[in-house]
């Protein structure tokens, strides 16, 4: 295997630092039935997901007001172009941010001021080059890892590579956000409502076993 591309002195952007200061958590937000939730909860970070092109004007600019970091997942809002004209109209709307796993888009959302998170599924290690490579050429603000407890097999260059990072998927516990900031991503993701009250002072101790990564395989 070749080796992982490096991602220069990689730093969380300094909005998404203070959003994520006091609830490492991001809320995926999925429809409208959670908003409310979200509001209500101390997590200052989401994720919308699911909700059609005609609902986002209705949901981002009152998110926007209440002081919350707003990212749209592109892939996952129907009606939503994958073009530069949809990065545009989530821009207009006040949206901070944007999610995609299409490469194109991420590289189309930082000149006009977004936010940007690449979402990598992570499957096996020829997957894990393939996303480290595209991350590189990215250059996103964040990436989202999926699945999060994949995150504890992936070396520490690796992770390197796609820091700072976002764990997502099978994110369930306070152990597992605490687990998945311990490896060394900035924050968990998660659509469970009861997470977006967690804040940093509450997390579970790791046991020192949890951080102990398997030898890896010395080829696929």
């Amino acid at each position: 295997m070749p080796p992982f591309p490096s991602r220069s002195g990689p730093t969380l952007d300094a909005r998404l630092a203070r959003a994520l200061a006091e609830v490492p958590v991001v809320a995926s937000v999925v429809g409208t039935r959670p908003l409310r939730q979200f509001l209500t909860a101390p997590a200052r970070v989401c994720i919308l997901a699911s909700l059609a092109v005609g609902q986002l004007p209705q949901v981002v600019p009152p998110l926007c007001r209440a002081g919350r970091t707003v990212f749209v997942n592109v892939d996952s809002s129907p009606g939503l172009a994958q073009d530069r004209g949809a990065l545009e109209f989530i821009k207009n709307m006040g949206a901070h941010g944007v999610v995609s796993t299409r490469l194109s888009l991420i590289e189309k959302g930082r000149p006009l001021g977004l936010l940007t998170m690449m979402k990598v599924f992570v499957t096996d290690r020829s997957n894990l080059h393939r996303s480290t490579d595209a991350v590189s050429r990215g250059a996103p603000d964040l990436v989202e890892i999926m699945p999060a407890p994949i995150v504890a097999r992936m070396s520490a260059q690796a992770l390197r590579a796609m820091s700072p990072s976002v764990a997502a998927g099978f994110v369930e516990t306070p152990a597992d956000v605490a687990l998945a900031l311990a490896l060394g991503s900035v924050a968990a993701a998660t659509s469970d409502p009861r997470l977006w009250h967690l804040r940093r002072d509450q997390l579970p101790p790791v046991p020192p076993t949890a951080l102990k990564r398997p030898a890896a395989p010395s080829q696929e």
